[in-house]
């Protein structure tokens, strides 16, 4: 693949949407400027399975300043019924606590929420079934695990293999219900008008794909997709729960239908968001490992239960990871649901590989202190060639160098070999490290339109999504580069979906898939119009396909190396310094990357310490609804993060030379944290997250 000579990428250049975002002028969902819109807000259900029996709306409606009020009796009939998460007020049958059952439509948003708590709704109350457990009677095995991977994998004897081991490790890991948490709430503007008599459709949305969103609702509404338009051009954070449209674009759409051609508004609370907007699933995994004396793997068994909903089937690929991360002959993953009454789960920064990272890496920390290795030089000694699953060639991985490198900026030589053995006055101290790597994605059908205008300006479109992570200069600067221009002369538009085709912002694959389109746009506008070219000149082009997709295994690697200091009194855990080395290709933009790079980590910090969504079992719904019962990491906790990454250009991926990096920052980093708490003081925490109760009883 022919790469890109850089000039403009590589350089660490200012955000161009920057002034705009803190000056408060960058228009996100809920802000944008429609005429004379009415306010919505969601009813909800109050039970965890049943069904609705009657619903009392006549307070609501006596509300002055109500306009609307929508129920599971009188709402309008979606054309496509199939998506169980999106088919809602279709019956009045309930799968979930806080499932949609209504919604009131007013004049304000405050009379709205006040109507909506004077709606009555009496049930026909089920039993419900809401927590996985490892000996849960009904597990199954999904047809495939996200996106598209097959659930189980068997290669070799394991059973034989683990029986002959010198050196086993068998323990089970739980991850519990996590939840993404944007900054900016859930939120869209529905407009529903006609133009030359059919169905005009405008929704502003908090999405991380406008043309997802469009060919996932239009249908829903008996629409062809170009009769809806889907707005973002700024987006406040998804971490994943944007990466498709949920329940509440429906109510809204439905909402706009029937008001008469006025704008409806709706953003959803921060406690709606629990029930609504998806979630990491809870996770119980059971690592197996097989070793001689010197930790080199013999067998490797990761199997998974997690969880899904009645409503709505979705398997998080958790033990996927595991498949090619590390050399053994023999290797089996399974992965096992539970169908439960409990909103679906969904996409949360790098679903599957974060908490299978987890387990694996923490496994491996274990192996390393029963086999008496390094858990560095264990892991070194444990490099597979080729790719374990497919037995490609890797187009790069550089895992050891990471390592390596990370080690040296550590101090990781000055490290003693004992748990619990460094104590600094009423501190234990202690130091860990784990492994990361997460697949190179590419989407396919991505588009680019480049115009050039008065002024010498490039117009570079297409329907790509900024969730907060720097696309409007990173493909500005990649226009730049691939038509040879200054960056001042790019105009980028983005986040609509009446620009060309562009694919969600998810697993990492946006810049690839979107660079690689505007790379193609850019080639193809010189070999049409020349340099300079006319006023008006415009061209197309899609994405072509990889010629090395098939030839290479593509993924980024890297290293995390955490220490952490338990007060021997409490049991209070600090984690003074975090150190991320990655192999990611290319760097676009270094400024941007590193900020992804350390948000992520940051991420995997407060996942170690602090996440935990709790399920009351009783009435089914998570009972933690706010930040100030869902604790993330503050400030406070993060004292001393850095990230870098090796100076290397990917040459099989796409033509920057980059790879994906919003995702790798998260992946190992829990587990990092949790073997650096082992070794501070000997207690090795299993069950996420490590609070001070789980490692007070134990502390020497």
């Amino acid at each position: 693949m022919t790469l890109l000579e850089p000039q403009v990428i590589g350089h660490p250049v200012g955000r161009r949407d920057g002034r705009a975002k803190v000056t408060g002028t960058a228009p996100y969902a809920f802000e944008q400027q429609v005429d004379h819109p009415a306010y919505l807000h969601p009813i909800q259900a109050t039970v965890a399975r049943g069904r609705v029996l009657t619903m009392d709306t006549t307070a609501a409606r006596d509300l002055d300043g109500v306009l609307d009020v929508l129920t599971v009796f009188d709402a309008p009939k979606l054309a496509d019924a199939s998506d169980g998460e999106l088919a809602i007020l279709q019956d009045a049958d309930v799968h979930f606590r806080g499932q949609l059952i209504g919604g009131v439509v007013a004049e304000t948003a405050e009379i709205a929420r006040d109507a909506a708590a004077l709606v009555v709704a009496e049930y026909a109350q089920e039993p419900h079934d809401v927590e996985l457990a490892v000996d849960y009677p009904r597990l199954y095995t999904p047809e495939s695990v996200n996106p598209s991977y097959p659930p189980d994998t068997d290669d070799g004897d394991v059973e034989a293999a683990l029986a002959a081991a010198e050196v086993t490790v068998d323990e089970t890991y739980t991850t519990p219900i996590e939840h993404n948490n944007p900054m900016e709430p859930h939120a869209c503007v529905a407009r529903w008008t006609a133009s030359e008599g059919q169905p005009a459709v405008t929704l502003y949305d908090s999405t991380q794909g406008v043309h997802v969103v469009r060919k996932t609702l239009a249908p829903i509404f008996g629409l062809e997709p170009e009769q809806m338009r889907v707005i973002a051009p700024h987006v406040g954070g998804g971490f994943g729960s944007k990466g498709a449209p949920h329940a509440h674009d429906v109510l809204a759409l439905m909402a706009a239908q029937r008001s008469g051609g006025r704008p409806v508004k709706l953003a959803l609370t921060r406690q709606q968001m629990f029930a609504l907007v998806g979630y990491r699933t809870p996770t119980i995994q059971r690592l197996r490992l097989g070793a001689d004396r010197s930790g080199r793997l013999t067998a490797i068994v990761h199997d998974v239960i997690e969880q899904t909903s009645a409503v709505k089937e979705f398997a998080e690929q958790t033990a996927v990871t595991t498949r090619k991360m590390y050399a053994s002959a023999n290797r089996r993953t399974s992965h096992r649901l539970a169908e439960l009454d409990v909103p679906v789960p969904f996409w949360m920064r790098a679903p599957g590989e974060c908490p299978g990272t987890y387990a694996a890496e923490v496994a491996m920390d274990e192996l390393a202190v029963a086999c008496d290795v390094d858990p560095i030089e264990l892991r070194i000694r444990n490099e597979p060639d080729v790719d374990p699953e497919s037995g490609k060639p890797w187009s790069g991985r550089h895992l050891v160098e990471c390592l390596r490198t990370g080690a040296d900026r550590f101090g990781w030589a000055s490290r003693n070999p004992r748990p619990a053995k460094s104590r600094v006055g009423q501190w234990l101290t202690g130091t860990g490290v784990a492994a990361a790597t997460y697949p190179g994605m590419a989407m396919p059908g991505n588009s680019a339109r480049i115009s050039y205008g008065p002024e010498g300006h490039y117009t570079v479109q297409i329907g790509a999504a900024d969730i907060g992570t720097g696309t409007w200069t990173t493909l500005s600067q990649i226009a730049a580069d691939a038509l040879g221009c200054d960056l001042a002369t790019v105009d980028l538009q983005i986040g609509d979906s009446t620009l060309p085709e562009a694919s969600v912002a998810g697993g990492s694959s946006g810049i690839t898939s979107w660079g690689s389109a505007i790379v193609a746009a850019a080639k193809q506008f010189r070999a049409d119009h020349g340099d300079p070219p006319a006023v008006g000149a415009t061209t197309v082009a899609q994405a072509p396909e990889n010629p090395d997709a098939d030839r290479f295994t593509v993924q980024s690697f890297g290293a995390h190396f955490v220490e952490a200091h338990v007060n021997a009194d409490t049991g209070e855990i600090r984690i003074p310094r975090m150190l991320g080395v990655f192999s990611v290709g290319r760097a676009i933009n270094p400024r941007t990357l590193r900020s992804q790079l350390i948000g992520g980590m940051t991420m995997g910090l407060s996942m170690a310490l602090h996440e935990e969504s709790v399920r009351d079992p009783r009435f089914g719904h998570v009972v933690t609804q706010d930040l100030a019962t869902y604790h993330i990491s503050a400030h406070a906790d993060v004292a001393d993060i850095d990230a870098i990454w090796l100076d290397e250009a990917e040459e099989h991926f796409n033509p920057m030379g980059s790879r994906g990096a919003g995702e790798i920052g998260i992946v190992g980093a829990a587990a990092a944290v949790v073997n650096a708490v082992y070794h501070a003081t000997g207690v090795r925490v299993r069950d996420l997250p490590v609070t001070l109760d789980k490692v007070l009883a134990g502390l020497p």
